[in-house]
């Protein structure tokens, strides 16, 4: 079966697209991926050695400049056009999509020659990109269990496979909690403000002094936070960049941190217990810690409500409660199947 997967934007939609692409190809079908410039040296060292590889011309339209916005959408449009074309020769039995404004010509050049096509939704809130693809798409495929945002009238199938995530996490998942009273915050590639205002103070005020941080921030606070953590007697070790997240997840009784999908996927997929602070603009990351406190594995709290006085408290009492945080880290766990059930129900008809 020829099969074309669509991703592009960021490493987010980029991962799960080529886990997919490299569990297809092992079952022996022929793969095209396609992305736009901003990933395509990821694309290229990531995709199966046997897979093809095109380049679409598009960009987000999240821009407030209203030209750069018609300028997003003009890319978008003519690479739309080119993949009509494409298509005519060289025609996928199936389209699989991953997200983002650079998944949107695939899946309406699907549309225009009836080739069936697949989407897959990362977030537990539908993004703009994936609702106005989703008129033209058979099977949509959720990273949660429900997903807010989408039409009550839709025909589209929905499906919940989960998200893929890296091989470290699936063999380590389930590992129960280690308990060395030791805590990640991790703000994401480029940090967090409010986390590296409010956690150390916090930490600082704690019942329990014998707390270890590994504490993740933007390169030029790294010197501050080490001296504050210094200076208040905490163990810490702060850096701007974890190499090994998953051994940093197994290692931490407790993450502290933002609620992207992948970063609440590898929570789920190890079962960890997390405080998430949703960034404030972002809908998507809100629906995303939603999901996970309704699991029982942490809490959701906004960030204008992420305080010192709070976060004092609830690390005192759980870490005076170590029963609390395991079972926290038992109903936090979810079996990540996210690859093998995308690649079945991309092909089982």
């Amino acid at each position: 079966m020829k099969i074309w997967i669509a991703t592009g934007g960021t490493g987010g939609h980029v991962f799960p697209a080529l886990s997919v692409a490299s569990e297809l190809s092992k079952r022996g079908h022929k793969i095209t991926v396609s992305s736009d410039g901003r990933v395509s040296k990821m694309v290229r060292d990531g995709k199966p050695k046997n897979a093809r590889m095109a380049y679409i011309w598009a960009s987000g339209v999240g821009a407030k400049s209203k030209i750069k916005q018609m300028s997003a959408l003009m890319k978008i449009g003519l690479s739309a056009f080119a993949l009509i074309l494409r298509f005519a020769i060289f025609r996928p039995n199936k389209v699989v999509a991953f997200g983002g404004y650079a998944s949107v010509p695939a899946v309406f050049a699907a549309h225009v020659w009836k080739i069936p096509t697949y989407l897959h939704e990362q977030n537990a809130a539908i993004g703009r990109a994936n609702k106005f693809a989703l008129r033209w798409v058979k099977t949509l495929m959720t990273s949660f269990k429900s997903v807010d945002g989408l039409p009550k009238q839709t025909k589209t199938h929905v499906v919940y496979t989960g998200l893929p995530v890296r091989e470290d996490f699936i063999k380590n998942a389930h590992t129960p909690l280690k308990h060395k009273n030791k805590i990640l915050v991790t703000g994401g590639s480029l940090g967090a403000q409010v986390l590296d205002e409010i956690v150390p103070m916090a930490v600082a005020e704690m019942k329990n002094k014998k707390i270890f941080i590994t504490h993740q921030t933007r390169p030029e606070n790294v010197e501050k936070l080490q001296r504050f953590y210094a200076e208040n007697k905490i163990h810490a070790n702060v850096l701007s960049f974890i190499r090994d997240m998953s051994n940093a997840i197994i290692d931490a009784d407790l993450i502290i941190g933002r609620s992207g999908a992948s970063t609440v996927i590898e929570l789920e997929t190890i079962g960890r217990p997390a405080i998430l602070v949703p960034l404030n603009i972002n809908p998507d990351q809100a629906a995303n810690a939603k999901s996970f406190e309704k699991l029982g594995g942490g809490f959701a709290i906004a960030q204008d409500k992420f305080s010192t006085k709070w976060l004092t408290s609830t690390l005192d009492d759980l870490f005076e409660n170590p029963t609390r945080l395991d079972k926290m880290a038992d109903k936090s766990y979810v079996e990540n199947l996210a690859v093998e059930k995308i690649a079945d129900t991309i092909t089982k008809d």
